[in-house]
């Protein structure tokens, strides 16, 4: 009698953690390995006391096509582990996320968030939020543990066929609108007509919180005018706005001249998009240092990939900030140790802007609810009310910032063995990585010479002239993105487009170097 393992006719690839939550392939995230990794995950709630038998655990997912093969998925590995699945529907990271803190349970989101079709990711979430770094490695050997016995588990009475595939179709519970609802109603008690009589575009696209963050803008008083609906999904990241999508957006600003923004989000709607009424998309690196100005944060925490122009702001607005690494798992663990130090209002951010709440807030004599998880309509409504606050326009905001900019872009299709060795290679000899650093980032091409290193994560080039680059590899997936800053929007964009130009970019030639 076989075993399902070696009855699988496909060769598994095992998920892996990336700066948060597990990512792959759709052909890789087969049912099997769905709900390996879930059934995993619940053994480690179980140690922690966060589930006992019978115990809710929340779902939802975003509009990927492959996003309710995957919930099955997710609810079979609830059922069979003796917990009660509680279905809340296709809704945005944050909703789902704050529903389940307000309940103290722990929730399950499949979103690939910003990542093309092909792929998508399952974001893990305690009784007490979301899965932290140190807790990825429980996970995981929770995760192994489960594997050999479905591996081994013969064949014939496993619920998975030869392709890891459920034989068996499992319906989702009934939808719990809870999440919806309370989302609505956190935003609602706080900023109630806030933006009355604001013209607000909204790229309506593929993002999950399409209607729901439209229905929620109206209901604070806007006028709002969805636009870009899309079936098809399509992959925006805010980190990586490419030229065709600066083009587009700048074009929905000059088809509503009288727009006081144009707003969006990413497909799990927990990474904002701020245009604005000239046409000008804003980073979420400097979006974030505005937002906790505005939210009176008493510390910032904030991935080192950040432009510099936030650090010397915040220093400006007297608020102390750190630097982490990339993921909200090390802006949350940031927040709170600055926390138990005696900080009160902390507030996090990542390049991506979404915004991150580390403790109940008060704003406009009204308590904002923590929500130490990514969130995009935040940073939207907060932006929005600061430019009201100040009477002035949501582009003159951004004159106050430091005349410093940046971008981000990354090249696909980059094996993670060529990046990780590119990384090994450059930190572990910094004097030669130094001289041969300074061939590919050359004078020539518009660096000064190299002044500095940040190893935090990644390398991070600090050039004489003031231009940085940093280079950094993704966590599970075969991308190498760059980010940069310089005293120009122009040459911030230049050099994201020397490092990722096809097919002989720096980024290539690095490539090509290592053999």
């Amino acid at each position: 009698m076989s075993t399902l393992h070696e009855s699988l006719q496909y060769t598994p690839q095992e998920l892996a953690f990336g700066t948060s939550g597990l990512r792959g392939l759709v052909t890789d995230m087969t049912d099997l390995e769905c709900y390996i990794n879930t059934r995993g995950f619940l053994i480690f709630l179980a140690g922690l006391r966060h589930v006992k038998p019978h115990s809710i655990v929340y779902i939802g997912g975003d509009l990927r096509q492959s996003t309710p093969r995957i919930l099955s998925a997710v609810t079979r590995a609830i059922e069979d582990a003796g917990y009660t699945p509680a279905y809340v529907g296709f809704v945005p990271t944050p909703s789902i996320a704050f529903y389940a803190l307000q309940k103290h349970a722990p929730c399950i989101m499949v979103t690939g968030s910003h990542i093309p079709d092909d792929r998508n990711g399952i974001k893990f979430y305690k009784a007490d939020g979301e899965v932290l770094k140190t807790d990825e490695v429980l996970i995981q050997e929770a995760v192994a543990v489960i594997r050999r016995v479905q591996y081994e588990m013969p064949a014939e009475d496993s619920p998975f066929n030869e392709q890891g595939m459920l034989r068996q179709a499992v319906v989702l519970p009934p939808e719990d609108s809870g999440a919806r609802e309370l989302y609505h109603q956190r935003y609602i008690s706080v900023f109630s007509q806030a933006l009355t009589g604001k013209k607000i575009v909204f790229y309506q696209h593929s993002a999950v919180g399409r209607d729901q963050l439209v229905a929620i803008l109206q209901a604070l008083g806007a006028e709002v005018i969805p636009v870009g609906r899309s079936d098809k999904f399509i992959s925006i990241d805010s980190e990586n706005i490419t030229p065709e999508h600066k083009a587009h957006l700048k074009q929905l600003s000059k088809d509503y001249p009288d727009a006081f923004a144009v707003v969006s989000t990413d497909g799990d709607s927990d990474r904002p998009l701020v245009i604005d009424e000239q046409g000008t998309f804003h980073r979420g690196d400097v979006l974030g240092a505005l937002v906790a100005e505005w939210l009176q944060a008493d510390f910032a925490a904030f991935p080192v990939s950040v432009s510099d122009g936030a650090d010397t702001y915040l220093n400006e607005k007297n608020i102390p900030w750190k630097h982490t690494q990339i993921g909200s798992p090390y802006v949350i663990e940031a927040m709170q140790t600055a926390m138990a130090a005696g900080k009160r209002h902390p507030v996090g951010w990542e390049a991506n802007g979404g915004v991150l709440i580390g403790a109940d807030l008060s704003i406009k004599g009204r308590q904002f609810a923590a929500l130490p998880t990514r969130d995009a309509l935040l940073p939207i409504i907060a932006i929005l009310c600061m430019a009201i606050d100040k009477d002035c326009r949501v582009s003159e905001l951004f004159l106050a910032l430091p005349r410093r900019f940046s971008d981000c872009g990354l090249i696909d299709n980059f094996p993670t063995t060529t990046s990780q060795a590119m990384i090994t290679k450059f930190t572990q000899g910094l004097d030669s990585a130094k001289q041969e650093l300074a061939t590919y980032f050359s004078t020539e091409k518009g660096f000064g010479d190299i002044e500095h290193f940040d190893l935090l994560d990644g390398i991070r080039i600090f050039f004489t002239n003031g231009d940085v680059a940093h280079l950094r590899p993704s966590g599970n997936a075969p991308q190498l993105r760059i980010y940069s800053v310089a005293d120009t929007r122009e040459r911030a964009s230049e050099i994201v487009a020397m490092a990722i130009a096809e097919p002989d970019g720096i980024f290539r030639q690095i490539e090509k170097s290592l053999g």
